[in-house]
């Protein structure tokens, strides 16, 4: 029970540095999410270069929509 909770108190705040990433970084965050260069982060850097916003919310749905597929 102890680890069970630790794991998720984890998952918890590298979600929230990953928030936190995302909004300074976009491709970053979804780099350091996804853990190699995929076709997630080359599309989340073209979104930033063309316009910050869609970058940055394509960030988020790669980082919270991942985060709840078992």
């Amino acid at each position: 029970m102890k680890s069970a909770l630790n794991d998720y108190q984890g998952a918890d705040t590298n979600t929230i540095l990953l928030v936190i990433l995302a909004i300074l970084l976009p491709p970053v965050a979804v780099l350091v999410h996804q853990g190699e260069l995929n076709s997630k982060f080359w599309i989340a850097l073209l979104l930033t270069l063309l316009f910050y916003l869609p970058g940055l919310i394509y960030a988020l749905l790669v980082i919270f929509g991942n985060n709840y597929k078992k």
